[in-house]
């Protein structure tokens, strides 16, 4: 079998991936009964469980550390026999919050197989994924003879905080790969395959006012009211419309802070912004709309000090060319499993948009059927977990094989 034999490629790849199914299915359970809320757990034990099944499955998984020595990523790499670029299998192993765990149907561990449906917290996303990758990454080891380049499994443990320490990690590290030629990150949902996404430009405004008792016969400026002037007129600033496949730019004030007690007129007032860029609303467009409408308020507050502006996250937008090596192969490899997935441009930023910085390509979504993501009664319908993996494994075909 060779990249010119695709339905011979596809028809090998679908009956490994049905044959997988129950192993699958249990390796998903056991993690799904091991809490790993992202800043919450301890990830310890599903470490220790996802090792141990690496190791058993002869993959020499590595535990990434960060410079504190907290564990943030699980790796592992099959080598192939004949040069070729790198090519990363990247899941999250932590998962968000359970909320309110009484008006879950099942459990959130309980990892419940129920009406075709696998239930709890993270089945979705995405320790469903995490499996589906184990078991491939098994098979390449098997079939590493004939792999050209490398193929890297990479399971981050800070994905859900917002941090991705552990893809951070890898690709920061002066012993990382220089020759990735992209990542594919199996976020769930079989319509779409995400080929790119709106950036982020995130800042904090800490904008002041003059302290003084609330009760003084003389009014001095509060910090809270010039706030909330700049959190109405950054909701009214004109912005850029959809285009080229992105949706509009957006700015949002997540988070206001000021004040204590009573008596006192606050002096600081800080304000998280998000805004979500494009390319007809870039990173220097978002600063800058920013930058005018703290200008404007603070000339109408002449007895305040300025605002100051504090840069925090900066990621770019990104999408994959038509005719990108990552998005035709995991396109392609859908069409030949019955699949007609739509490309799609993300309106939430993701890890895509760190890799886009970095100058690699990445898919940002596609896996199984689910529901509830982030919210009460997650689940992940069983029944599409073996094609999604003979998409992935019939696209690593085409990847590692030309």
């Amino acid at each position: 079998m060779n990249i010119l034999d695709p339905t011979a490629a596809a028809t090998a790849a679908s009956a490994r991936a049905h044959a997988d199914r129950d192993s699958v299915v249990a390796l998903t359970q056991n993690l799904v009964r091991i809490p790993t809320r992202g800043g919450i757990d301890s990830y310890n034990a599903a470490i220790d469980h996802l090792t141990g099944w690496m190791d058993d499955h002869d993959l020499a998984p590595q535990v990434l550390r960060d410079t504190s020595g907290s564990a943030v990523a699980v790796t592992a790499h099959i080598q192939g026999h004949h040069p070729g670029p790198t090519w990363v299998l990247d899941a999250c192993l932590d998962t968000a919050p359970f909320g309110d765990e009484d008006a879950w149907h099942h459990p959130p561990t309980s990892a419940t197989l129920d009406d075709g449906w696998l239930w709890g917290r993270g089945a979705a996303d995405s320790k469903v994924a995490v499996a589906i990758f184990c078991h491939l990454a098994s098979h390449l080891h098997q079939q590493r003879h004939t792999l050209n380049g490398q193929v890297v499994v990479l399971f981050d443990l800070d994905e859900h905080t917002g941090g991705f320490a552990g893809a951070r990690r890898y690709f920061d590290a002066l012993d990382t790969p220089t020759d990735i030629g992209g990542v594919m990150i199996g976020y769930p949902g079989m319509d779409h395959v995400v080929v790119g996404g709106r950036g982020v430009h995130r800042a904090r405004l800490h904008v002041h006012g003059v302290a003084s008792h609330s009760g003084a016969s003389r009014p001095t400026p509060s910090a809270i009211t010039k706030a909330s002037e700049l959190v109405t007129a950054l909701h009214q600033a004109p912005l850029p419309g959809p285009a080229n496949g992105f949706a509009a730019g957006k700015v949002t004030v997540t988070a206001i802070n000021g004040g204590q007690g009573f008596s006192v007129v606050p002096d600081l007032c800080t304000i998280n912004i998000d805004a979500r860029t494009t390319p007809a609303f870039d990173d220097a467009h978002a600063a800058q709309t920013i930058a005018d409408v703290v200008a404007k308020v603070d000339t109408d507050w002449p007895d305040t000090p300025p605002t100051l502006v504090e840069a925090h996250t900066r990621w770019p937008p990104y999408a994959l060319s038509d005719d990108a090596p990552l998005r035709a192969a995991l396109t392609t490899a859908a069409t030949h499993q019955g699949l007609d997935p739509v490309a799609k441009i993300a309106g939430p930023s993701n890890i895509g948009n760190y890799l886009a910085g970095l100058g690699i390509p990445a898919t940002a979504g596609f896996g199984p059927h689910y529901e509830g993501l982030h919210a009460t009664d997650e689940r992940v319908l069983v029944d599409t977990i073996p094609t999604v993996q003979a998409v992935y494994e019939l696209a690593l075909h085409y990847l590692t094989h030309s």
